[in-house]
């Protein structure tokens, strides 16, 4: 069958520079990333878009019960009267949560909450689990899902009425083995972030008006987006005894007294794959980091009738000699052009791209194209694995070099609020002294139209709000 020229109509449209927000619902929904469905603010997972998630989960997963923890599963329907039980907890989740009120024709004598988070449900397991000292530590993990439904104007990935997630809940018997947990976890989730997404944020302590409701101190890695926005990633929460207090979570120690346990959660979710996305993207669509790529490389035949058979034969050796080293596909699809597959896979964000026709088939080799350069060089075939599989690294690296060089060429340091508001208007990011207080905050929100992303607690001068001893704090625009 003879190729047929197509228009590309799946290519994007927008501009990244011009039109930020269309330029990203472009590459997310054409890269088949996700989809629209027709509850508003819930979007569909499409297989490439999965298969991303699926090997962040694999990778976190591995790393995480390495640690110790283990994977558990509790419901998605949460009495009412559990969720109210701590009441720092239920307020600041209030305004978020869906209800279910009725069963058939039944109305529910109790309502039952879709799952916001799963502190409530969870813990009142915990009491019933925890004993003695001996069934210290707990570490467990949910991957599921979760609804908030607090906002108006979702975006995809970043801010969802549904996203996916892990949701660590852990109890030990001291404070000491809780808060060093929580150093592990938040080393965890740079390593995650860094060597899987090749994304650079800023990490510290979240203020007091944007902690974790219910937690004692909660910390963050955030990141600085090409629009001058910025999106919280990965986080971990001290909550200290204040759940263990709420649910009667005790334990007899070695000496018979009774002690109440210290606890952590912690989460990283779907919102990275659109970090991801926005900060590695170009105008033709995604650029996706090798290690998380489900594709790291394609072939691509450029087949004419008269060497169609030589060419697809080679086409398939190179498959066969790189598929055990690498997440390889031969698209051998005969109703698109070349051109048509270029464009196709650099949309998708596939690493390396390997071209092969009659010309090359003769010469025993092969084009490698990078997708983040669009560099283009010709390698023995013999030599391809070795070529390709260095390539790759290269583009890893590269990537989080880049990241980083933006969050460093784009962070401002500032001393007052006027200051930090021209920075937040520069589509800039700032640091600065800052106490961390409720008041500060609202004040800094208000003036600014900014708010604090996380605390370095390295003692910086005076807090640009109120005057007071400050720490080296983040700021930004947040979605």
């Amino acid at each position: 069958m003879a190729e047929k020229e197509k228009e590309n109509t799946t290519g994007i449209t927008a501009r990244k520079e011009q039109d930020f927000s269309e330029w990203y619902t472009q590459t997310i929904i054409k890269s088949e990333i996700v989809d629209y469905t027709t509850v508003s603010g819930c979007f569909a997972f499409r297989p490439y878009g999965y298969a991303i998630w699926e090997k962040l989960v694999s990778e976190v997963d591995a790393r995480l019960k390495k640690m110790g923890v283990q994977n558990v599963y509790f419901p998605l329907l949460i009495p009412e009267r559990l969720l109210k039980k701590e009441e720092e907890h239920v307020k600041g989740f209030a305004p978020e949560v869906a209800w279910v009120t009725e069963a058939g024709n039944t109305k529910l004598d109790e309502r039952l909450a879709v799952r916001p988070t799963s502190e409530t449900i969870m813990y009142d397991s915990y009491s019933k689990w925890i004993r003695s000292w001996r069934d210290l530590p707990i570490k467990y993990n949910q991957w599921n899902n979760v609804v908030r439904w607090e906002f108006k104007h979702p975006t995809p990935l970043i801010r969802t009425r549904e996203f996916l997630w892990c949701e660590g809940h852990t109890a030990f018997a001291t404070r000491e083995e809780a808060e060093k947990e929580i150093k592990d976890i938040m080393q965890l989730w740079t390593e995650v972030t860094e060597e899987l997404l090749a994304l650079k944020g800023a990490a510290g302590r979240k203020s007091e008006a944007e902690k974790f409701a219910g937690a004692i101190a909660s910390y963050s890695i955030e990141y600085l987006l090409p629009n001058g926005r910025t999106a919280q990633g990965p986080d971990a929460h001290f909550d200290g005894q204040n759940f263990a207090k709420a649910f009667n979570i005790t334990f007899l120690d070695e000496q018979g007294k009774k002690q109440l346990v210290w606890q952590n959660t912690w989460a990283i979710t779907t919102r990275m794959l659109g970090i991801m996305a926005m900060t590695h993207g170009d105008d033709k669509g995604l650029v996706l980091p090798p290690a998380i790529a489900p594709i790291q490389a394609v072939i691509i035949p450029i087949m004419f009738d008269e060497s169609k058979e030589k060419t697809l034969e080679a086409a398939r050796t190179i498959r066969k000699q790189l598929e055990n080293t690498l997440r390889v596909k031969l698209d051998d699809r005969n109703e698109y052009t070349a051109g048509w597959k270029f464009n196709e896979w650099e949309l998708k964000g596939v690493p390396v791209r390997i071209e092969v026709g009659p010309k090359d088939v003769e010469k025993k080799q092969a084009i490698i194209v990078r997708r983040d350069t669009g560099k283009k060089e010709a390698f023995p075939t013999g030599k391809l694995a070795e070529e390709i599989t260095k390539t790759l690294k290269e583009i890893q690296t590269g990537l989080l070099r880049k990241s980083a060089e933006f969050l460093k060429n784009n962070t401002t340091e500032v001393k007052s609020m006027d200051e930090l508001k021209a920075a937040a208007s520069n589509k800039k990011a700032a640091t600065g002294a800052y106490c961390g207080s409720r008041e500060c905050e609202e004040k800094l929100k208000a003036k600014t139209e900014a708010k604090s992303l996380c605390i370095q607690d390295k003692e910086e001068g005076k807090c640009m709000v109120c005057g007071k001893k400050g720490s080296k704090a983040y700021f930004g625009k947040s979605y």
